[in-house]
């Protein structure tokens, strides 16, 4: 099926794109190291890129969706040598700063990705592919009325579920009950889904705790972790 005959998902971020003008560091980084680093998601070429060209090796590749300010990313990235991990985010002074973190710990192991996740996973990745999906601390939305404009949503999830292996996991985490609730009945519904505990999984040792998460603790708010692995894929089944 062409992408132009395929239901349009509505293009949803994980952050507000906020404004505000990038530090003198951060515009560096985007006049140095985006050329080697970045790419823009409305300008890749047609078809799913090719994550081991780019890289300069095969190795599996885990896809954050929205990376902030890189204080997780950079740590993830630099503890897991092995992955060929890539971080998309719409907010530019976010990636200048993943930029200056990622020179400052040396990575070659990361790249980053500007724009619109929804275009990125429909247009640019290819089914099966990614060892692993991340999306730490999505925008919650609070106000009722802006629940429409949470990431986690059952067509979202599903496309997202379609582009992880047999095997591979989709990690989710909020400090906001309502929506971790709702990301847990979200991704319980999808077929191609399994949830790895009863409900909500251990808080990993491994990440990081980000300014929001420490706010959040000290807001008296409890954040969860949400571990999904995709089941294997079924015969005959198409994506």
């Amino acid at each position: 099926m062409k992408s132009d005959q395929q239901p349009r998902l509505r293009s949803v971020v994980s952050y507000v794109q906020r404004g505000g003008r990038m530090t003198v560091g951060q515009q560096r980084a985007w006049e140095e190291l985006w050329p080697e680093l970045g790419r823009e998601v409305s300008e890749l070429a047609p078809g799913p890129i090719d994550f081991a060209e780019w890289f300069g090796r095969s190795a599996p590749v885990l896809l954050e969706i929205g990376s902030g300010m890189g204080e997780t990313t950079a740590q993830l990235a630099a503890a897991e040598p092995e992955v060929n991990y890539v971080a998309v985010e719409v907010y530019e002074a976010g990636l200048g700063q993943l930029m200056l973190r990622t020179e400052r710990l040396a990575l070659d192991n990361l790249r980053l990705l500007h724009g619109d996740a929804v275009l990125l996973l429909t247009e640019h990745v290819a089914p099966d592919s990614l060892s692993g999906v991340r999306i730490f601390f999505p925008d919650p939305w609070p106000k009722k009325r802006h629940h429409k404009r949470r990431l986690i949503q059952p067509e979202f999830i599903r496309l997202l579920s379609s582009r992880i292996a047999p095997g591979g996991i989709l990690h989710l985490a909020t400090d906001w009950e309502h929506y971790a609730e709702q990301m847990l009945a979200v991704c319980a519904a999808e077929s191609t889904l399994r949830n790895r505990f009863p409900d909500w999984a251990p808080r990993p040792g491994w990440r990081p705790i980000t300014k929001f998460e420490q706010r959040a603790n000290e807001e008296g708010r409890v954040s969860r972790d949400l571990i999904f692995e995709r089941l294997p894929v079924k015969s005959g089944s198409r994506h």
